[in-house]
């Protein structure tokens, strides 16, 4: 009888796949491995909090924006409707891990600011998961390292450009 793993080599995608540690393959296994991780993570914050999985993808884009995110960025970012993200916005709001302010000079401009004690409490919370990332990196030299942001940097640049097919 054949193993998960066995079955898994034979269903393996033809193209880039020659079965070295750093095929596509290999890629695509940690990668959804990681994914699931943080996933689990991130399900139990939400629980925990009360929100919605895109809720911590909302606080999430609302904490690594350049500039102070807006509704409107939020809801391409997420790819939401409007409703959905007034939805978001408001448990977020509600529960009291974001603040809408109006700053700009135009007071239709709604911005949104992550709350500094909504702040404290997620890194609170996923402080295992900053040492577990602190532990990983420890193994490695700081030229590994460098390849790692840049691979991890231009994965997310393509990311971005991928469109869902729409079905």
């Amino acid at each position: 009888m054949a193993t998960a793993n066995q079955r898994d080599q034979d269903e393996r995608p033809e193209s880039g796949t020659d079965g070295s540690p750093t095929d596509l393959y290999a890629f695509a296994v940690r990668l959804r491995r990681m994914n699931g991780e943080i996933n689990r993570l991130v399900q139990g914050f939400a629980g925990d909090h009360g929100l919605h999985a895109t809720d911590i993808q909302a606080l999430a884009a609302i904490m690594d924006a350049e500039e102070p995110m807006t509704p409107s960025g939020l809801r391409r970012h997420l790819g939401l409707t409007s409703g959905a993200v007034t939805a978001c916005v408001d448990r977020l709001e509600r529960a009291g891990h974001i603040r809408r302010v109006r700053e700009s000079a135009d007071r239709r401009v709604v911005h949104l600011h992550y709350e500094p004690d909504a702040r404290a409490a997620a890194r609170s919370y996923f402080r295992p998961l900053a040492g577990a990332t602190e532990a990983a990196r420890s193994r490695f030299g700081e030229q590994e390292l460098a390849v790692v942001v840049r691979f991890l940097e231009a994965l997310n640049e393509e990311l971005a450009a991928v469109r869902p097919s729409g079905g």
